[in-house]
């Protein structure tokens, strides 16, 4: 069903939002259990010594991939607004615009990072053990950023119509592709990091290539046009949305490196512990955040069309779903946390602290579902900025938090203030919203 067909019911709506959300959800879940592949083989095959040599490539790595789906984050909600308006041309020059400047922008921050490896790493401090296959694997995998660029233009476009199957379906081939040379490189060829670096680029390349293929073939309006390569409005109009989502990402990167350092103090049992749970977390919110990306994609349709009243209405069932999964997750999370962590093999001491962990932050869960919502309606509108200021707000106050109720809380300070954070930014985006429905902004 495109979002120009729904009807005014909230049954509708509701049913839009969860056939739109759940491939983008499926796509994360996918995403995360590959990447939990490639551990499983590499340190199984190599060792050890090569599994922490891509850990510690993992912060650089995040960094440039948050630019990304920052930057795309903006995009998508242009596309969502053209799309709803109806202006389909102006899609396809946008999707020339940036996927000939983002490709050219990465394939010349990737061979920056190529060249400055080794610098990079002695910054992260790596171990003088793990430095030289961190190099390898970590230059090889720059090779792969411009095709993650160019994907994440085509996967913004997509979505924006109203096409999260297809993304789906390009992680799926990546997926098994991937595996497999894993298998093929590390396991049978014995290439080391080296093989699983290539196996991924390699993977990220054929992702890259299903979906361009597929949209030209699906929809004429995503055909790329050589002669509006760049076109000047779609340029601007894609630099205001794009750019506000971006510095909150990048932000949000350099503030996981400090609160990663902020962690290491409690020592090994809970960083150990911790970053499991984290891992598992990951997965865990992947309902909410996509469900709020859903929210801001099909809100931003609206909007574009000029269906004010059909944005509120999809917003109310938004927040409604949003509310049933969040304590769904939060009812399942409290009682299992520590078994899932004792999955990765933790000892029991990590496991309990895991367990810990998860009786605290799953409290906030539906606090971070109705933030993350009422940031899907805002951003959906258009006030990815404020959206923007706001997350930066909210990273800082979790910062603050952690190192200045370490004393009263110790090691669980790390879930408060992650939780007390969420609760910042949801009070940030109510005060938005109010003052969106005061008189004078009718």
């Amino acid at each position: 069903m495109r979002f120009t067909e729904i009807q005014n019911t909230q049954k509708s709506i509701a049913s839009v939002l969860i056939k739109f959300s759940i491939p983008l959800i499926l796509s994360g879940v996918l995403q995360q259990l590959y990447n939990w592949a490639d551990a499983f083989i590499v340190g199984n095959v190599e060792g050890e010594l090569a599994l922490a040599a891509i850990g510690a490539t993992g912060t650089v790595i995040n960094f440039y991939l948050m630019a990304i789906t920052g930057f795309t984050l903006g995009l998508s909600i242009l596309f969502a607004r053209k799309a709803g308006s109806g202006d389909t041309g102006f899609i396809s020059k946008i999707l020339s615009t940036y996927s000939i400047l983002l490709g050219i922008v990465f394939v010349l921050l990737a061979a920056a990072g190529i060249w400055l490896t080794p610098p990079i790493l002695h910054l992260m401090h790596t171990t003088q053990n793990t430095v030289h296959l961190a190099e390898d694997y970590l230059q090889i995998i720059f090779a792969g950023i411009p095709f993650l660029a160019v994907y994440n233009v085509y996967s913004a476009a997509l979505r924006g119509i109203g096409d999260s199957r297809a993304p789906f379906l390009a992680v799926l081939v990546s997926s098994v592709i991937n595996v497999l040379l894993d298998i093929l490189f590390v396991a049978v060829l014995h290439l080391g990091v080296g093989g699983a670096a290539g196996a991924t680029v390699i993977s990220q390349a054929a992702m890259t290539t299903f979906l361009i293929v597929y949209a030209v073939i699906t929809h004429s309006k995503l055909r790329f046009r050589f002669k509006q390569a760049i076109h000047r409005k779609a340029l601007l109009q894609g630099l205001r949305l794009g750019f506000p989502p971006m510095i909150q990402s990048s932000v949000s990167a350099f503030g996981s490196l400090l609160l990663q350092n902020f962690m290491n103090g409690f020592g090994t049992q809970t960083v150990a512990a911790i970053t499991t749970a984290y891992r598992v977390d990951t997965i865990i919110l992947l309902p909410i955040i996509n469900l709020g990306s859903g929210i801001s994609t099909i809100v931003a349709q609206s909007h574009g069309a000029g269906k004010i009243k059909e944005t509120q209405r999809i917003f109310a069932s938004g927040t409604a779903i949003m509310t049933a999964v969040s304590l769904f997750l939060t009812l399942l999370v409290i009682p299992t946390g520590g078994r899932l962590i004792s999955m990765f093999g933790v000892g029991k001491d990590a496991a309990e602290i895991g367990q810990d962990f998860f009786q605290r932050i799953a409290c906030f869960y539906l606090i971070y579902g109705l933030a993350t919502a009422l940031r899907g309606y805002l951003e959906g509108i258009g006030h990815l900025l404020y959206s923007s200021i706001a997350g930066i707000a909210s990273l800082v106050f979790r910062i603050f938090a952690s190192y200045t109720m370490a004393a009263l809380f110790h090691n669980m300070v790390i879930a408060y203030a992650e939780g007390f954070s969420w609760g910042i930014l949801l009070l940030l985006y109510l005060i938005r919203l109010m003052q969106k429905r005061r008189p004078k902004d009718k």
